[in-house]
């Protein structure tokens, strides 16, 4: 008789291959091996062992997808299974061992180096050269090796020695050197759906003898965000919580949540912030606030959320609203001074701040292209003029000669060439049409005799009557 999924205990992560058979089995060691089964958590024991098992990845697994294909076919090349914790990476690579006629060899990145990696390397040379036998390579949270470490595994890649199956969450193409990945298959599995979800928590419970609300259900596929062991792991608690009767609500669920742990690693960081700044530009207040939010709940460096408001401050709001920058620098100051949770209320004000101004990027747009002006050189001279004049035999070299002082003049203002002669009449500056900057604009064309009329004062950070 096939014992039912739910019992199946875990496949330890080590490095006997699955192919090679280790002798008979002791009554001890099989009581051993049924008590472990027992004590694994729930997420252990319900690992799958064949392909339908496996919960959601329908592109990848359901039958004729390639990547099934390629495993019962035992034609598997080397790959990088990328996707989001707790959606089934690990638990594919080890089918993979039951699929193969190749040696197949476990290492977990965490533990392992540079030296059990020209191990596994050397011993897969041996099997290849004396039995004419392939070997596949596992290593799991392959993002953690260094680009020396990977070094060594490009060899046994290139040469064919082995074939090296990576599982990581982290985007390859940040966390893995070029050569490698491209002599991989990049296999991208996605969250589970809150309908596997449920399905999957359908399996837990009958592993654990217990029924749950459909309330309970739903809170908990929402919470899971995809992620089925985060799934498998909260309800385990939540069955323990429920007690003798294993009737499992949503206040189980509830309180069951807080033995979750984050997920944040380096795509989300950048993620996350993105979704943050593009909110902010965007001029979306509720947005804006969620995605603070979640920076600050998956435990981001609040210093680098404050450094990144300083920023937009500039660029996406600039001259529409200068108090802007006054307000998201003294969030910055406000975060080192007060510290967190408490700094999040001053975070808070900032991003809210911002993504209710009026917005202009001239401030971004006008260096961005003197800097490319000046990096398409060649570098102009200084004009005489204004070359500095502040030592003695400045004047017979014929520095400052011929500059004017602007505060001689009751205008504070008066004509003169600054740019090279190069770029004389080149224009830099485009000024928007947003918040205060019209009104700064007018004043410094009615200074320059460009436009007619009265000058008006306008408040910084207040647009002029009737815009925005």
């Amino acid at each position: 008789m096939v014992a039912p999924v739910w019992l199946y205990p875990a496949l330890a992560l080590t490095t006997v291959p699955r192919t090679v058979t280790v002798g008979p089995v002791s009554l001890f060691d099989a009581a051993g091996q049924e008590a472990l089964s027992r004590r694994a958590p729930l997420a252990a024991r319900l690992r799958p062992r064949q392909l339908d098992e496996v919960v959601g990845q329908a592109h990848l697994l359901a039958p004729g997808a390639p990547l099934r294909r390629l495993v019962e076919s035992d034609r598997l090349s080397s790959a990088i299974f990328y996707g989001p914790p707790g959606t089934g990476k690990t638990t594919v690579a080890r089918i993979v061992a039951s699929h193969t006629a190749r040696r197949y060899r476990a290492l977990s990145a965490v533990e392992a180096g540079v030296k059990e990696v020209r191990a596994e390397l050397e011993g897969a040379r041996r099997a290849l050269g004396e039995e004419g036998r392939g070997s596949i390579l596992f290593l799991d949270e392959v993002h953690r090796f260094n680009k020396a470490q990977q070094d060594a595994l490009l060899h046994g890649v290139e040469e064919g020695v082995v074939v090296l199956i990576g599982a990581t969450t982290e985007n390859p193409f940040f966390a893995l050197n070029t050569p490698l990945l491209s002599r991989s298959t990049l296999w991208r599995f996605e969250p589970l759906s809150d309908e596997e979800v449920r399905e999957l928590a359908g399996r837990g419970l009958l592993a654990e003898g217990a029924s749950a609300e459909p309330a309970a259900l739903d809170l908990l596929a929402d919470l899971a965000s995809g992620d089925g062991r985060v799934a498998l792991t909260l309800l385990e608690v939540a069955v323990a919580l429920a007690g003798p009767d294993k009737q499992v609500s949503a206040d189980h669920i509830d309180k069951a949540r807080s033995t979750r742990a984050y997920r944040h690693g380096q795509e989300e960081h950048y993620n996350l912030i993105s979704a943050l700044i593009k909110s902010i530009r965007g001029s979306d207040p509720d947005a804006a606030s969620y995605w603070l939010a979640r920076l600050l709940e998956v435990g981001e460096d609040p210093r680098y959320v404050a450094r990144r408001l300083v920023i937009l401050a500039s660029e996406d709001v600039g001259l529409a609203d200068p108090l802007a920058l006054v307000v998201a620098s003294a969030a910055a100051s406000a975060v080192e001074l007060v510290g967190m949770p408490e700094a999040a209320l001053n975070l808070s004000e900032a991003a809210l701040h911002l993504a209710l101004a009026p917005k202009s990027n001239s401030a971004a747009r006008a260096i961005w292209a003197a800097r490319a002006k000046v990096q398409s050189g060649p570098f102009a001279e200084v004009p005489a003029h204004l070359r500095a004049a502040n030592y003695r035999g400045a004047a017979s070299l014929g520095h400052g000669v011929g500059y004017e002082y602007p505060h001689d003049d009751p205008r504070g203002y008066l004509e003169q060439a600054y740019l090279p002669a190069e770029l004389a009449g080149e224009r830099l500056y485009e000024p928007s049409e947003h918040g205060a900057e019209p009104a700064l604009v007018r004043r410094w064309k009615k200074r320059r005799g460009e436009t007619d009329g009265p000058e008006q004062d306008q408040p910084a950070g207040e647009p002029p009557p009737g815009e925005s």
